[in-house]
């Protein structure tokens, strides 16, 4: 797959007001994988816990978007691993 196939491929998504908090924080450590030598394994959650502890949280709000990353980090690598 290129950029140019993922490109074509973009269409318009509306993002939900109680999921702009979890996309942002995507935006800023979705680039923050570690790898195996069969691919990527996980989101390093050391740069994803540093960005959280910055957002100044309650601990349930903290741990509300941490569960979100984790429900984002298992799609990602469905959709990396299916490609």
């Amino acid at each position: 797959m290129t950029y140019r196939d993922w490109e074509a491929e973009q269409q318009p998504v509306e993002i939900w007001p109680e999921n702009i908090p979890a996309y942002k924080l995507w935006c800023k450590v979705g680039s923050q994988w570690r790898y195996t030598m069969s691919g990527p394994a996980s989101l390093d959650y050391i740069p994803l816990q540093h960005e959280l502890d910055r957002m100044g949280l309650d601990d349930e709000d903290y741990d509300a978007l941490f569960s979100d990353m984790r429900v984002m980090e298992a799609e990602a690598l469905t959709a990396m691993r299916t490609e």
